[in-house]
């Protein structure tokens, strides 16, 4: 039997560049813990940081290998945000969706695990200890139903800009964005202000499962972003306090961004566009 007052356990799972990863990457898992915490019906258990392979052909994007190793430098002294590079190890890249799937199936098989091991009593070997003539087994209460524990859910954590990109053509498959939302959820950070209310209104499947779509304001307005870090690194400008230090420090001793790095995939068709718009043609 469930507990009614037990909160639900959310896995929140960050999917991207990450190139580089910024403070105001880690800002989005702390808005995000927050605000599920003060609803009183969740428990944040863990964040995912899942850096997109570079099957993706992003322009300017810079070997998977740095970016995984910059976002486990910069989430090293948490207690609680991993990085995962199963997805930056792929060969092909992978929809989203492949990730939210593959992160769930993961919690799955660790909860059946556990659930086998608790099931399974410790026995130790020896003879067998003769009962005593006035001891007496515990009674057992009638209807005593075991707690059933549920598995994890896995929400896909974004910004304001991911959340308005499913409306770009080809970007992505409406079925996928269908799951998504339906089966997972999303939250998604926002500036107060912002139309991502606006944007969900004027879509017919996010309207549908807008309950599972949790928007948080970002009261503490923030406007880091990767691109602007590799901007400021490109023409020599400081981009201290705007990764942590030793993001800072890989940068400077492996000179990662320069003119050259912004060039890399320039031209080429992003992934995911490649695909779909090949998928629709068949």
């Amino acid at each position: 039997m469930e507990d009614p007052d037990r909160k639900t356990e959310v896995v929140l799972l960050a999917c991207g560049s990450f190139n580089p990863i910024t403070n105001m990457h880690l800002r989005l898992f702390e808005l995000a813990k927050d605000y599920f915490h003060e609803t009183g019906k969740y428990k944040v258990i863990k964040g995912i940081i899942s850096p997109v392979g570079d099957a993706y052909k992003k322009k300017g994007l810079i070997s998977a290998n740095h970016r995984v190793t910059m976002a486990k430098l910069a989430t090293k002294n948490s207690d609680w945000v991993e990085v995962d590079d199963w997805e930056s190890c792929q060969s092909e890249w992978l929809e989203t969706l492949k990730v939210l799937r593959y992160h769930h199936q993961k919690l799955l098989s660790a909860d059946v695990t556990n659930s086998l091991q608790d099931a399974v009593p410790i026995t130790k070997l020896g003879r067998k200890r003769k009962q005593e003539p006035n001891r007496h087994e515990p009674i057992k209460k009638k209807n005593q139903s075991p707690v059933v524990k549920s598995v994890p859910q896995v929400k896909l954590l974004c910004g304001s800009d991911m959340l308005e990109s499913f409306g770009i053509p080809n970007l992505w498959k409406l079925e996928d964005i269908t799951e998504i939302v339906e089966k997972h959820g999303l939250v998604c950070i926002s500036r107060a202000g912002n139309n991502v209310q606006k944007f969900i209104y004027e879509s017919d499947i996010l309207w549908r499962h807008k309950n599972n779509i949790h928007l948080v304001e970002e009261w503490i307005t923030n406007d880091i972003s990767s691109t602007k870090i590799r901007r400021a690194l490109r023409r020599g400008q400081s981009i201290r306090y705007l990764v942590p230090d030793v993001v800072r420090a890989y940068i400077e001793k492996n000179q990662l961004y320069s003119p050259e790095s912004e060039d890399r995939n320039a031209g080429v068709v992003l992934a995911p566009l490649q695909k779909h718009a090949s998928d629709s043609k068949d």
